[in-house]
């Protein structure tokens, strides 16, 4: 099935640009190129695209400051941005999804989980019209640092938990899944560090949604940071 739309890749390495660009072109959509944050932003005040893909490690004006720019910016605040990272950079993620960040994929990635991710992104946007109230943006955003910042203890992480809500039950091997999705593992990943199959993986990240009430690794992740589900002491920095 071909897709419609437009995206902004932005990415100071030229041939993950190439790579990334042509992969998402053969599903149908139009993708616009930008070296750097700066550019990117060019190419906003220009033409609205429905979805930006970023890095983060970038020169000058990095992909988190690049996205705080875009929240701040009621013209753009809800166009939806997925982060490309480097393994184990839990910190930038967790700033990340602060300012509002819908979905991360760590290098090197299957072309093919980004092109789901894209997909869902966009199918989801067009099912909830957008919302022009950049002040409930802004209030959501606000929570999610509230209840990461109301605990006065700074764990070796940087991130402040706070006690769940309700009392959840894992199984020692789901508590082991939680943790690695919230590094920022993919499943294929978590499989091998675990001494697992794929399959099960997923089964067990099935059984997360179904705990937690979540629907995607995103809102699992940020669900988990808000209740305090993972020990920031054994994630990797």
């Amino acid at each position: 099935m071909e897709e419609t739309g437009s995206i902004l890749l932005v990415d100071d390495e030229p041939g993950l640009r190439t790579a990334v660009r042509a992969y998402l072109e053969d599903h149908g959509w139009r993708v616009t190129e930008a070296a750097n944050a700066r550019e990117g932003w060019q190419h906003l005040e220009r033409s609205r695209p429905d979805l930006i893909v970023s890095d983060i490690m970038m020169p000058q004006v990095n992909g988190l400051e690049f996205l705080q720019q875009i929240r701040g910016d009621e013209r753009f605040a809800a166009i939806p941005t997925v982060f490309l990272t480097a393994r184990g950079m839990t910190g930038d993620r967790i700033v990340g999804y602060q300012t509002g960040v819908d979905a991360y994929l760590a290098k090197p990635f299957d072309p093919d989980e980004l092109v789901a991710i894209v997909r869902n992104l966009l199918a989801r946007r067009r099912v909830t019209p957008e919302q022009p109230a950049i002040d409930d943006l802004a209030s959501r955003l606000s929570e999610i640092k509230h209840l990461l910042e109301q605990n006065t203890g700074k764990p070796k992480s940087g991130l402040v938990v706070t006690p769940p809500p309700i009392q959840l039950e894992f199984t020692p091997r789901e508590q082991s899944v939680l943790t690695l999705v919230v590094e920022g593992l993919m499943n294929k990943e978590i499989a091998k560090r675990l001494g697992t199959t794929i399959r099960n993986v997923e089964k067990y990240v099935s059984r997360l949604f179904s705990k937690t009430g979540t629907n995607s690794r995103t809102e699992l992740v940020r669900y988990a940071l808000q209740h305090g589900l993972v020990d920031p002491d054994r994630l990797e920095t």
